[in-house]
């Protein structure tokens, strides 16, 4: 398949996934969706699938995101597992888009929980082009390399499962935000979104607040999923009960420290100095980031405020160009 007629098969997929939740087919695609996960909204899957035409499957993005990449369709094509997680709504379509776009075979290992879109997406490529390489892995078949996305505990087991072959791993990362007090109204919403969209539960999602002494902003929560309600619950009545200091955000807890939270329903948040002191410590914890969400730093993975959760086709995870890594198979 070459780059043209990749470009073609996603643009066409772009144009078909445009409206989804408009009609009784997809909204009972969506319906479905949530019944296999309940953190999944109707709300959140079609702004996920928006998002995807949007910002990924154009055709213009598309041709200026792979003209970058001489290498790719690669000459011998590989068979590449791609194992996906299921936090968020086709968390894992990037990867593969990036392998049948390097001209791989794509073989899908989809998480339970975000099984039914994976599995509409494979069946309206198939629609477009049925010789597309996009398969389901059988759990049997051998594979070449392997892109595994999964928590911390599952990535180790993918090291050790995945030994001996090209493995891109990923496992857990949060996001940050670094405020100047400055932040405009409407800089404010935008923070809001890249905190609580999709529950919090995305690497993007921001859960770690640089602030400057004396700045205390405020921000709107949004609606937020019932069962965050039911974590914030739990995990406020325990800092209740460990006298642990908090505030109280309605649907979510405040804590001051300058480290990641380990409990969903929580942000954390820190006062800081000088800007040098926010870049130092964000050096320092790199690989624990994945995106920083601000307007007064440089940083090779910033975000403008509420675009956190809109990545674009070269915002790699982890900060990996998964292109060139599949490139570089051959």
């Amino acid at each position: 398949m070459f780059v043209k007629n990749v470009i073609d098969l996603f643009t066409r997929l772009g144009a078909n996934l445009r409206g989804f939740g408009d009609d009784d087919a997809t909204r009972a695609v969506a319906d479905a969706a949530c019944r296999a996960n309940g953190w999944f909204t109707v709300a959140e899957i079609r702004r996920a699938v928006g998002a995807i035409a949007r910002d990924m499957l154009s055709r213009d993005k598309l041709e200026t995101w792979l003209a970058a990449y001489p290498a790719v369709p690669v000459a011998v094509p590989r068979r590449v597992l791609v194992v996906m997680a299921g936090n968020i709504p086709l968390v894992g379509f990037f990867d593969l888009l990036c392998t049948v776009a390097c001209g791989h075979r794509c073989l899908l290992k989809p998480s339970a929980k975000d099984a039914v879109l994976t599995e509409y997406i494979v069946g309206l490529l198939r629609n477009i082009d049925a010789s597309v390489p996009v398969e389901f892995y059988d759990g049997t078949s051998p594979v070449d390399a392997v892109i595994a996305t999964g928590s911390d505990n599952a990535n180790r087991y993918f090291r050790a499962r995945y030994a001996g072959i090209p493995s891109l791993l990923r496992g857990s990362r949060q996001s940050a935000a670094v405020l100047s007090g400055d932040e405009t109204p409407e800089q404010l919403a935008g923070l809001a979104d890249d905190i609580w969209a999709y529950s919090g539960l995305g690497c993007r999602s921001v859960s770690l607040l640089f602030l400057p002494e004396g700045y205390e902003p405020i921000l709107q929560m949004p609606p937020v999923n019932g069962k965050y309600i039911n974590n914030y619950r739990q995990i406020r009545a325990l800092l209740a009960m460990q006298g642990c200091p908090f505030r109280d955000l309605g649907a979510a807890v405040a804590v001051e420290q300058r480290a990641f939270p380990t409990a969903l329903s929580q942000i954390s948040y820190t006062h800081y100095r000088t800007p040098d002191e926010v870049a130092g410590w964000l050096a320092t914890h790199d690989d624990e980031l994945q995106c920083v969400v601000t307007e007064c730093l440089p940083h090779s993975r910033r975000a403008a405020f509420g675009c956190a959760q809109s990545p674009a086709l070269t915002d790699y995870p982890d900060d990996r160009d998964v292109i060139a890594w599949l490139a570089a198979l051959n």
